[in-house]
């Protein structure tokens, strides 16, 4: 499965030549002019690595990965400026960025960064198969889920909906998030399927010390480990 790119910078020219080279290189891309734009997309589609430019009008890049992290994306994220100062390397590394590139920078240099960080993202996803939550265990292996030590049968739908909300517990994860990394429904849609699918989750996962999966009236859902 190829990785997927955004990359975000409001040169047209440059972005669409970043895009291109990218594909080449066997990449799947998407392009967002501004980091509103570039939030935005992150909200409905799933992404492997970003690549961001600082400079930016309406939300620059520094604000769209802080944005992005405050929401419990933890999507690894290179930075492009042309201020490759310390305080600036300093400020897009403390709000959770992976990487920083100085522009003018050649493309085999920011290819080989992209690589570098996909590999360490890779080998972290595969050390945390195992999703803990309160008395719920996930294991993404097996394809098995616990609670208290016990085997709960759930069906692939529900599995891949407790694994979202696991892979981001303690936080609110909006509904149409979940339709589009569960449902694969990448446009607005008004469906109660999210809803019904919590309910079936809940019956499966609860127990009487434990009700750890909330809704967040008129946003989402969150599941807590406290679940009190």
């Amino acid at each position: 499965m190829r990785a997927r790119l955004l990359i975000v910078d409001d040169e047209p020219a440059l972005c669409d030549m970043l895009a291109d080279s990218f594909r080449l290189g066997g990449y799947e891309v998407e392009t967002a002019l501004d980091g509103k734009t570039a939030l935005r997309l992150t909200e409905t589609s799933k992404f492997d690595l970003i690549i961001s430019d600082i400079n930016m009008p309406y939300m620059d890049g520094l604000e769209f990965i802080e944005r992005l992290r405050a929401t419990g994306d933890e999507t690894p994220a290179i930075m492009l400026s042309a201020r490759g100062t310390r305080p600036d390397i300093n400020a897009a590394l403390r709000i959770g960025a992976d990487d920083y590139v100085a522009k003018p920078f050649g493309l085999e240099e920011l290819a080989l960064r992209v690589a570098a960080v996909l590999r360490r993202s890779m080998r972290q996803q595969l050390q945390s198969e195992l999703l803990q939550c309160g008395p719920v265990t996930l294991d993404e292996e097996r394809h098995e889920v616990l609670v208290d030590s016990q085997v709960v049968d759930l069906s692939p739908t529900e599995f891949s909906l407790l694994r979202a909300l696991m892979l981001r517990q303690g936080k609110m994860v909006s509904k149409q998030a979940l339709l589009s990394q569960v449902w694969n429904i990448g446009f607005q849609a008004d469906s109660n399927v999210v809803s019904t699918y919590i309910s079936y989750l809940r019956k499966k996962l609860h127990t009487p010390n434990w009700q750890g999966i909330k809704t967040v009236r008129g946003l989402g859902f969150q599941i807590d480990a406290k679940g009190d």
